[in-house]
């Protein structure tokens, strides 16, 4: 399944992050789960917005 580069803004915890993530939808399902990889699935993860990198 191809895959493109997308960037996922979002909030951790409060604070304003952000993380560059193959994905194949750019769904916030999808970055959803992609974050919750990265940090685990007891973090608080708010604010998602998926958009292709540049």
């Amino acid at each position: 399944m191809p895959t493109t580069k997308y960037v996922i803004k979002y909030k951790l915890d409060g604070e304003r992050r952000f993380e560059f993530a193959q994905l194949t939808s750019g769904s916030e399902e999808e970055a959803r789960a992609a974050l919750e990889k990265i940090h685990g699935k007891e973090e608080t993860i708010t604010e998602i917005k998926v958009s292709k990198a540049l």
